[in-house]
C-alpha cells in the first residue's frame, strides 16, 4: 500500500527524514536477536500487517523485560557509514504491559570507544497512526545527515513507537509511553551481537518527538537505571494543551485532535479515557479511519469536517480527560530533572506556537530545571531543523563530554538566535 504524505505530514517527520537517511530494506539479511527476561504474551503469533514485510510479524511469545531484543535484520544501505538494523524489541505500555515495538538502529563503522558507542535515541514527529506510517519501513533519504551523526561516533536508535507496525492503535501523544519506547530501543541496541553499544545516551525529538523527549527527560533515569541519560533535545515540544486545543480546532491541523482522542483512549482504556464523553457518535465512527492512512491523508479526509459535529465537549471540562491531559502536559511537571535540557523552536512555527515553549521554559526555570532554549527567528515548524542541526550536535557533544550545564555555547546556525538559559 502506498501512503501519500502531504507537506503538512512531512513537516512533522523532518527529524526522522534528516537523521535516518537509509535506503529501504530491499533484500534484507535476517539475524536472530537475543532476548532476556521471562516470556509473556503466550497467545497466537501475530502476522505482519497487510502490506508490511514479514519482519513485522510478532512471535506468539515475547520476553517480558523492557528493552529485550525480539529480533533484528540488517538493512542494505551502502551510502551509510555504518550498519543499519531493523529491530523489534519489548517496551512497556501505559498500563505496564510488555508490548512489541519496532525501530531502527544504526551502528557507526570502525571501532567503538571504551565502553561502547554512545547513542542518539530519536523520537520521531507525527507520521500518523496506521501501520504503514512506521518510519522503519522507509527510513528516509538523507544519508549525509545520518553520516554526520555517525562520524561523531554516535550510534542511532530510532523508535517507531508502540502501534506503528505492531498490533494495536498507536497511542498518539501518550508521552510517557513514547518515552519508554524511545529508551527501550537504546536498550535493545545494546543487545545486538555485533553492535558494541554503550550505556550513555541522549534523546532527541521534534514535535510529537519533542513531547516524547520532555517525558524522557523526566522518567529516563528512573525507568532505565541501567543506562545513563546525558541530555535531552526537545524541538517544538507541545505543551499548554488547553491553549493548543483551542488553536488546533480552527487550524489546518485539527486532525491532530482526533488522533489525540483515539491515541489516549488506546493508551489509558475506555474507563479512564471514555471517548463517548468527548466525541459524538459521528466522531467515534471516525476513529477506525486513524489506522487507514498517514497524517497527510487524514488531514485531507477531515478538511471538510465540521468539528462541532464530531466533538461532544471540551475535554478540559471533562474530569477524566482533564486528568489525563494534565498528566501528559509538560507544563504540569512540578519536579526538576537532573538531566540537561535543550528546547529548540522556530520563530514562525505554524503548528506549535513559539510562545508556548516560552511559557514552558519560564515554568521549568521556576521549578529549578536547568535548561537552554534556542529560538531561530523566521523559521517554521520543520524549517528550524536545518539551521539548528549543527548547533544541536555540538550541544550533544558537550553533554557526552560532561561539560558544565547550562551550556554557554552560542548557536551559529543563524546569526540572530534568541537564547534563554536557567
Amino acid at each position: 500500500m502506498i501512503v501519500r504524505r502531504t507537506s503538512a505530514a512531512a513537516v512533522a517527520i523532518m527529524v526522522t527524514t534528516l537523521l535516518l537517511g537509509v535506503a529501504s530494506a530491499g533484500a534484507s539479511t535476517a539475524s536472530s536477536g537475543s532476548s532476556s527476561g521471562s516470556s509473556s504474551g503466550a497467545g497466537r503469533a501475530q502476522p505482519a500487517p497487510d502490506g508490511l514485510p514479514d519482519f513485522y510479524a510478532v512471535p506468539s511469545k515475547i520476553p517480558s523485560k523492557p528493552g529485550a531484543l525480539i529480533k533484528s535484520e540488517k538493512v542494505k544501505a551502502p551510502e551509510i557509514d555504518g550498519t543499519v538494523y531493523r529491530v523489534m524489541y519489548v517496551s512497556e505500555s501505559e498500563t505496564g504491559k510488555p508490548v512489541p515495538v519496532t525501530g531502527i538502529v544504526v551502528i557507526p563503522d570502525g571501532d567503538a570507544p571504551r565502553g561502547g558507542f554512545p547513542v542518539l535515541g530519536i523520537a520521531h514527529g507525527t507520521t500518523g497512526m496506521a501501520d504503514d506510517c512506521a518510519p522503519s519501513l522507509d527510513p528516509a533519504d538523507s544519508p549525509e545527515t545520518t553520516n554526520a551523526v555517525l562520524q561523531r561516533g554516535y550510534a542511532i536508535a530510532a523508535t517507531d513507537y508502540q502501534g506503528l507496525g505492531t498490533p494495536g492503535l498507536h497511542p498518539y501523544i501518550a508521552g510517557k509511553t513514547a518515552a519508554r519506547n524511545t529508551v527501550d530501543n537504546v536498550r535493545a541496541a545494546r543487545e545486538l551481537a555485533d553492535g558494541d553499544v554503550g550505556k550513555d545516551y541522549v534523546v532527541w525529538g521534534h514535535s510529537q518527538g519533542g513531547h516524547t523527549a520532555m517525558h524522557a527527560d523526566q522518567l529516563g533515569p528512573e525507568y532505565a537505571p541501567d543506562l545513563e541519560l546525558h541530555g535531552v533535545v526537545a524541538g517544538a515540544p507541545p505543551s499548554q494543551f488547553n491553549l493548543i486545543y483551542d488553536f488546533l480546532k480552527t487550524s489546518d491541523f485539527r486532525h491532530y485532535l482526533l488522533m489525540a482522542a483515539g491515541g489516549l483512549n488506546e493508551a489509558y482504556g475506555d474507563k479512564a479515557a471514555p471517548l463517548d464523553e468527548v466525541l459524538t457518535p459521528e466522531g467515534i465512527d471516525l476513529i477506525p479511519e486513524l489506522e487507514k492512512g498517514c497524517s497527510g491523508d487524514l488531514q485531507d479526509q477531515l478538511t471538510g469536517v465540521d468539528f462541532d459535529t464530531v466533538t461532544k465537549a471540551d475535554p478540559f471540562e471533562v474530569p477524566a480527560w482533564k486528568t489525563i491531559l494534565t498528566a501528559e502536559d509538560p507544563q504540569s511537571f512540578d519536579t526538576p530533572s537532573d538531566v540537561p535540557l535543550l528546547i529548540i523552536h522556530g520563530g514562525n512555527d505554524e503548528q506549535i506556537p513559539t510562545a508556548s515553549s516560552a511559557i514552558l521554559s519560564e515554568h521549568l526555570c521556576g521549578i529549578d530545571q536547568s535548561l537552554v532554549r534556542w529560538v531561530y527567528p523566521g523559521t517554521s515548524h520543520a524549517g528550524v531543523i536545518p539551521p539548528s542541526l549543527g548547533d544541536m550536535l555540538t550541544w550533544i557533544d558537550h553533554r557526552f563530554a560532561d561539560e558544565p550545564n547550562p551550556d554557554q555555547y552560542a548557536p551559529t546556525g543563524q546569526p540572530d538566535v534568541e537564547i534563554t538559559r536557567c
